[in-house]
């Protein structure tokens, strides 16, 4: 927000001073502000739309689960209408944002922008607010529970990141809140000072820049997830990063952070205080009698945690496979599919079946003591529902002429490859092995994990000794005489 507000400044001189375009300095900064900010918040989100369309099905779900539970209840089945095409949307907000930016700062018609601009926040205000409010609602309760409200609670959050500024910077959603009332002020201040506004250039030139940089954005946006990974990568799962050495600094912080104090309510008055921990341990009969303990104050751990600390793949049976990524001296291919791609199809089917009578007999010369006799009966058929499985042809289309060229090229220089998908069980596996010939290990993780790693699906990531050495869309894989000539030399 400094280096914005320098920015905005020196913006501000330039046109005051320079070019003498201003009627109020105050609006002119305020311009150039928030039309910087606009624009640097909408690209460190495009360059990473799905990311955004990934947080975006977090709010639709977890309002789909809010509304369910209310006399609003009608209102739930729109959220998961809106997942379906969340990434759509999210682009349309990006651009918007950007573009919204670029009109402040040109000033391109003042009423119009003003309203945009309003709208806007209180759309954001809306999203942050929710996510900040949670930590006020117990798990077990819905948020228009209001008399059940409770303390805040950082962990009670449905919702821990609301994404505004993408993987670049993770604001504590207080803060991201506090931000958007902020900005209430200035947008409130455009609605009834419009007319104050600067304006650069002509009203045709100004038309043009947001047209052709709509077209851009569109074009950008979908570069970014279509035609490959984020070419600017903000994300913990970087190319070169020692995986292994992170994730064993980031668990050691964690395991170092200590317990400095206690928020405890009074069970009588519903007093809150802090209690020190070492007085908590003293007292702990007494204290435990009077209060209840609603938070643990901790200290801060001196590494951040990311996803990579919660790093974790495990075969179909539950047992852990991490160690075939971060402890394995031989390079690995991991090909990670956040979403297998397929229609479990109903259909009916008569089976036969044996039917049998048990009779219970008592076993001549031994007292007490009898015998189960189970006779058949009859055959008889009944119906009975299954599931066809049919894979969407174009994602088996890319295992087949992509991945398992891949598999062999890689497997004649001893190189192995691993499957990590998620959405599906053993059984389903199994079939997708068998339709794409791709005979690897398959094993599964949590689905945001993935998501996490590659935005590409499937996606193909190199490993060797806890480092990941690269990672493709799997629109952009290199020939692997290629990849062995670069990275494992």
């Amino acid at each position: 927000m400094l280096y914005i507000g320098i920015a905005a400044l020196a913006i501000t001189l330039l046109m005051t001073q320079v070019y003498k375009v201003h009627k109020s300095w105050l609006m002119t900064f305020l311009q150039n502000f928030i039309g910087i900010l606009f624009v640097f918040s909408g690209w460190v989100k495009a360059v990473d739309p799905m990311g955004t369309a990934f947080k975006m099905e977090d709010y639709f779900a977890e309002f789909e689960s809010t509304f369910s539970e209310t006399a609003m209840s009608f209102v739930a089945p729109l959220f998961p209408l809106l997942s379906q095409y969340s990434l759509a949307f999210a682009i349309f907000m990006i651009i918007f944002e950007i573009v919204l930016g670029i009109m402040l700062i040109l000033g391109d018609r003042p009423k119009w922008t003003s309203w945009l601009f309003f709208l806007l926040v209180v759309f954001f205000t809306f999203l942050t607010g929710f996510t900040f409010l949670t930590g006020y609602v117990p798990m077990d309760q819905n948020f228009f529970s209001f008399g059940e409200w409770t303390t805040y609670k950082a962990s009670n959050m449905r919702v821990t990141d609301c994404g505004c500024f993408g993987d670049f910077i993770k604001l504590d959603p207080r803060i991201s809140f506090y931000k958007d009332l902020f900005l209430m002020i200035p947008a409130v201040y455009f609605l009834f000072r419009h007319k104050d506004m600067h304006q650069l250039l002509t009203s045709k030139t100004r038309n043009l820049i947001g047209l052709s940089a709509t077209g851009i954005l569109i074009l950008y946006c979908i570069y970014n997830f279509y035609w490959d990974e984020p070419h600017v990568d903000f994300r913990p799962f970087k190319n070169g990063a020692n995986i292994a050495a992170i994730q064993k600094i980031e668990k050691d912080a964690a395991n170092a952070v200590q317990v400095v104090s206690l928020k405890m309510k009074n069970k009588k008055t519903g007093e809150i205080k802090n209690v020190p921990y070492a007085e908590y341990m003293q007292n702990l009969a007494a204290l435990t009698d009077e209060y209840e303990t609603i938070e643990q104050i901790r200290t801060e751990p001196t590494v951040k945690a990311t996803k990579i600390s919660e790093f974790t793949v495990t075969d179909f049976d539950g047992e852990e496979q991490s160690a075939l990524y971060l402890a394995n001296k031989e390079a690995h291919l991991m090909i990670p599919v956040y979403k297998a791609k397929y229609k479990a199809v109903s259909n009916k089917r008569m089976v036969r079946d044996s039917i049998f009578t048990t009779d219970t007999l008592a076993v001549s010369g031994f007292a007490d003591s009898v015998s189960i006799v189970k006779t058949f009966k009859e055959v008889q058929e009944k119906e009975e529902t299954y599931f066809d499985i049919h894979w969407d042809q174009a994602f088996l289309d890319v295992f087949k002429t992509i991945i398992k060229p891949l598999m062999e090229d890689a497997a004649k220089d001893k190189v192995k490859m691993s499957v990590v998908v998620t959405g599906i069980d053993k059984e389903k596996a199994g079939l997708l092995a068998k339709e794409t010939g791709v005979n690897a290990q398959y094993l599964t993780s949590d689905e945001k994990f993935i998501k996490t790693i590659m935005r590409s699906n499937p996606g193909i990531v190199l490993w060797k000794d806890g480092v990941l050495l690269h990672k493709w869309h799997y629109k952009k894989l290199p020939k692997w005489d290629s990849i062995k000539e670069t990275y494992l030399k």
